[in-house]
């Protein structure tokens, strides 16, 4: 069986821990690679889309990131309990056209035995930006340095 750690149930740091894998995969921006971190049969609500299994999850994040260029995400900690966690975040990406926005959100994940998310339910709102607006510049081939302004910077 596959696990992935930190495993339920969950403390303040191993949630924590849980938390910022899930940012430092997504910010990798490998469909592929943030899969594994999901149940073979993992279901999720991605605002209005809904996708049952690592096969439909690659098939989301590819089309998300071919839209969304040059994404970088932070997300934090809003609360946890057992196999459960909540998230809220933010990225910034933009359009073909250079056109910027910073999308923020909340996520309800739940857990397996083995620390594979088996559900994630995600909310998400869309704001227009400027470039001159942007916040998240760090190196996107590396993971978010941990000093870098975080959500509560951003007055959320």
């Amino acid at each position: 069986m596959e696990t992935r750690p930190p495993l339920p149930p969950f403390t303040f740091e191993t949630a924590v821990q849980k938390v910022r894998a899930a940012e430092d995969g997504w910010n990798s921006r490998d469909p592929q690679r943030v899969s594994l971190a999901y149940t073979a049969q993992s279901q999720w609500r991605n605002r209005a889309e809904f996708v049952t299994g690592r096969e439909e999850i690659v098939g989301l994040l590819s089309r998300k990131w071919a839209r969304e260029l040059d994404y970088r995400l932070i997300k934090e900690l809003w609360a946890f309990g057992g196999n459960r966690i909540a998230v809220r975040f933010a990225y910034e990406w933009h359009d073909d056209a250079g056109n910027w926005f910073r999308s923020y959100g909340n996520e309800n994940w739940e857990f397996d035995a083995y620390g594979l998310m088996r559900q994630r339910h995600a909310s998400i709102n869309d704001l227009p930006i400027r470039e001159a607006e942007r916040q998240f510049r760090w190196d996107a081939s590396k993971p978010r340095p941990l000093d870098h302004p975080g959500l509560t910077d951003l007055g959320m």
